[in-house]
């Protein structure tokens, strides 16, 4: 099935940062370009990035597993893999993106040998992107919808819930959403390997080679989404990119840029913000958004940046999936006070039975992160992908959060 091809992004010169969201933000675009980057508007998005081979391995089962909830994959459709079908990649790319490590004769193998390893984490697996039933064509590229059957991309992409046996009936569960991926690829490559998989990860709509690290963090067992730019109070002084939503738009021109936005990969859940205290306290605008995200099967998960946002009161009334964060890991930098928040985050689990928390892909937070992501299942707390404590209309109105 042919594609269309997409256009070049461009990009958004660092600002001054407003507030500790952008901040943390312009650190990961610092980082991008300490790294050898060539700044924004010298990237470009590749949108036609074979999926990973891997080869069908029987792995080692996990202590008596139970999947509580898992979208169901579908056969192998060759017209959706082909749709977005590129060069062929080697053995060594192919081991790259996947985890699986072919160890071959003359590596320390006795002859003729062939090991495969693979890492434990391969044992979940996500359904492939793209979904053939779940795609459509448009002059931006592909972009999500609901499919004939009912089937939604916040469901068939998410990650599987698992739990197990060490864990006692009814243990409070915490999830984690860490986002500014895909700006920079060293600080990609570490929070997607480094993290449990049961992180969901927010990549940004700029940057290079943006599916195949979407790809790749899937194949880790991530479950990702989508962060959409919007409009600060401090707008343009604060200019998060190009194809930000803007309050001063009209719904046209917002759902052409939400179209751009929605069309830089695939595999994604839902959308969640970034930054946008203005345009989520405007109530027209953001109606206008949640409406197009619903309508495609996609669920909103607001950062918990902004305490104005109308986000929670336009899901409910919606009836689309929805998830606030309770707590932002790193508003403050400081490895103390990330330490404090996570802290914060794990007692309001426990008290509430659920709780949400979000931050940003810089190094000393991805750290303390994973640290206190492994700590947790002693502790007695279930760590679950973000889309295992969404939220389904109505059920908002008895939700404390």
């Amino acid at each position: 099935m042919p594609v269309d091809d997409l256009n070049d992004p461009l990009g958004a010169e660092p600002v001054p940062p407003a507030s500790a969201r952008a901040s943390a933000m312009a650190k990961i675009l610092a980082l991008a370009l300490a790294a050898g980057g060539t700044g924004l508007l010298g990237w470009r998005v590749a949108t036609h990035v074979p999926q990973p081979l891997i080869a069908e391995i029987q792995h080692p089962k996990p202590p008596a597993p139970i999947v509580v909830a898992a979208a169901p994959v579908p056969p192998p459709n060759a017209e959706a893999t082909g749709s977005i079908a590129g060069p062929r990649q080697t053995g060594q790319q192919v081991e790259a993106i996947s985890g699986v490590r072919v160890v071959r004769q003359g590596d320390n193998a006795p002859p003729g040998a062939l090991i495969i390893k693979v890492p434990q984490r391969l044992g979940v697996q996500l359904t492939p992107a793209p979904d053939r039933r779940l795609i459509e064509k448009s002059p931006e590229g592909l972009l999500p919808r609901i499919a004939a059957d009912g089937s939604r991309a916040s469901e068939v992409y998410a990650r599987p819930l698992i739990t197990t046996g060490k864990l006692p009936a009814g243990a409070p569960r915490l999830a984690i959403l860490v986002g500014g991926l895909g700006l920079n690829s060293a600080i990609t490559q570490t929070a997607v390997r480094q993290l449990p998989g049961e992180i969901s990860l927010g990549f940004a709509p700029y940057g290079a080679d943006l599916q195949q690290q979407v790809n790749q963090a899937r194949s880790e067992g991530h479950e990702v989404l989508l962060q959409a730019p919007m409009e600060p109070f401090d707008y343009p002084r604060n200019n998060p990119g190009v194809h930000t939503l803007l309050t001063t738009n009209s719904a046209a021109h917002t759902l052409e840029d939400l179209h751009w936005l929605m069309s830089r990969f695939t595999g994604y859940i839902g959308i969640e913000n970034f930054l946008g205290a203005k345009f989520t306290a405007d109530s027209s605008a953001l109606r206008a958004v949640l409406g197009e995200v619903e309508s495609r099967g996609l669920l909103y998960a607001d950062d918990g940046t902004s305490p104005q946002s109308l986000a929670r009161d336009l899901a409910n009334s919606s009836n689309m999936s929805f998830s606030r964060a309770d707590v932002v890991i790193d508003a403050d930098q400081d490895p103390a006070a990330i330490s404090a928040a996570l802290q914060q985050l794990e007692t309001l689990a426990r008290l509430k039975g659920s709780a949400i928390g979000t931050a940003s892909a810089l190094p000393e937070s991805i750290r303390k992160i994973d640290i206190f992501a492994k700590s947790l299942k002693r502790e007695g707390i279930a760590l679950v992908p973000l889309s295992a404590l969404a939220i389904r209309g109505p059920k908002l109105d008895a939700d404390n959060r």
